[in-house]
């Protein structure tokens, strides 16, 4: 178990150095989508010439950093949650629920991956007009922030089943059965 530890202590250490890497290629992609944006207004109502590659750049890009921050948002626990049942349960009650949502958003990942493949696959042969690119690559964002997912839900479920509990916050605590706080 301690091994085992170890080894999900430097799988976390790269993982921190993946997710500082995904928020700065999506910040880095929202700011780019901003400057395509603004540049195709200034063509279009002070050049009078709309340049046609920013509508296609700007959709690409922002795909990369919806999906890039929403595998962050997974991995820093920002998604969307029901947890008012496990203010409720005992530790354990929590770990299983906490596991089986994680579980639940796995498979959301590994379908990311799979069904974002056989899109990306399916369009490679399309070329983007405007962009002279594979058609391809505007789906790639969702296998790429699928895989992110993935790894980060594996992270947490095999962290959680060693005992380094990474639900463990502050304000986490058993209640009673009066609904107040056991101590």
């Amino acid at each position: 178990m301690k091994g085992m530890q170890s080894f999900l202590r430097g799988y976390s250490a790269v993982l921190s150095v993946v997710t500082t890497v995904a928020l700065w290629v999506a910040g880095a992609g929202l700011i780019l989508m901003t400057a395509a944006v603004a540049w195709q207004v200034y063509g279009r109502y002070v050049l009078g010439s709309t340049p046609r590659y920013t509508e296609a750049l700007s959709v690409m890009l922002m795909a990369w950093f919806i999906f890039l921050g929403a595998a962050v948002g997974v991995r820093e626990r920002y998604h969307l949650g029901f947890d008012v049942l496990l203010y409720f349960l005992p530790r354990v009650g929590k770990m299983i629920f906490r596991s089986i949502s994680d579980v639940v958003v796995m498979a959301f990942g590994i379908g990311m991956v799979v069904y974002g493949s056989q899109l990306s696959y399916a369009a490679w042969s399309a070329t983007i007009p405007t962009l002279g690119v594979p058609g391809g690559l505007s789906y790639f964002p969702i296998v790429a922030g699928g895989g992110l997912v993935c790894l980060f839900t594996v992270e947490r479920l095999l962290q959680r089943w060693t005992g380094l509990n990474p639900d463990d916050d502050p304000g986490d605590t058993d209640v009673g059965e009066n609904g107040f706080e056991k101590v």
